[in-house]
C-alpha cells in the first residue's frame, strides 16, 4: 500500500476547498496524521487545547461531560473539523471527543497555526473565516434539532 504524507493527504481534505494554493501549502505543511482506537477519547472537557483536527475517516461524538455521564452535542466524520478552540488560544476545550470507530485525523499544532495566523494575517484573516463559517454551520444544525426535541411540547402549551 503506498501511504501519502500528511501533507498530500492535507490537500485532499473538504476543508482546504477555496483556500489560496500557498495558503493551502502552509497550512498542509503543520498536518501530522494521527489514528485512534473505537472508544478512545481524544481529548477531555476543561483541557488545554493543543490540537485542532480534520476527520479523514472514522468518526467522533463531541460531548458535554456533566457529572452524570456523556450527553452528545454533535458527530463529525470525515471531511469534518473539530477543535476549533485550539485555534483561537487561551482556551480550554469546552467539549470531549470520543471516536465511536476506528478514526484517522490530520492534527494542526495549535501554537505553530496561530503563529502562523499572525505572521501571515491574510492567511489567519481567510483561516478564520473558515472556522467561523464551520462554527455557525454546526451551531444552526444543533439550533434545529433542540427545535425538533423541544418544539412539540412548546406548541402543547400554547407557543
Amino acid at each position: 500500500m503506498n501511504a501519502q504524507s500528511p501533507m498530500a493527504l492535507a490537500r485532499e481534505q473538504p476543508f482546504f476547498a477555496g483556500l489560496d494554493p500557498q495558503d493551502a501549502d502552509q497550512l498542509a505543511a503543520l498536518a501530522r496524521e494521527v489514528r485512534f482506537a473505537k472508544d478512545e477519547v481524544i481529548y477531555r472537557e476543561g483541557e488545554e487545547c493543543q490540537d485542532f483536527y480534520l476527520v479523514v475517516s472514522g468518526r467522533v461524538v463531541l460531548e458535554i461531560t456533566p457529572p452524570s455521564g456523556a450527553f452528545p452535542f454533535d458527530t463529525v466524520e470525515a471531511g469534518d473539523e473539530f477543535g476549533w478552540t485550539a485555534v483561537l488560544g487561551g482556551h480550554d476545550r469546552v467539549l470531549q471527543a470520543r471516536t465511536l470507530q476506528d478514526t484517522r485525523v490530520l492534527a494542526f499544532d495549535a501554537a505553530r497555526l496561530r503563529a502562523l495566523c499572525e505572521s501571515d494575517r491574510a492567511f489567519g484573516y481567510d483561516l478564520m473565516r473558515k472556522l467561523l463559517a464551520s462554527a455557525v454551520e454546526r451551531l444552526q444544525a444543533v439550533r434545529l434539532e433542540v427545535m425538533d426535541l423541544y418544539w412539540p411540547v412548546a406548541r402543547r402549551a400554547g407557543a
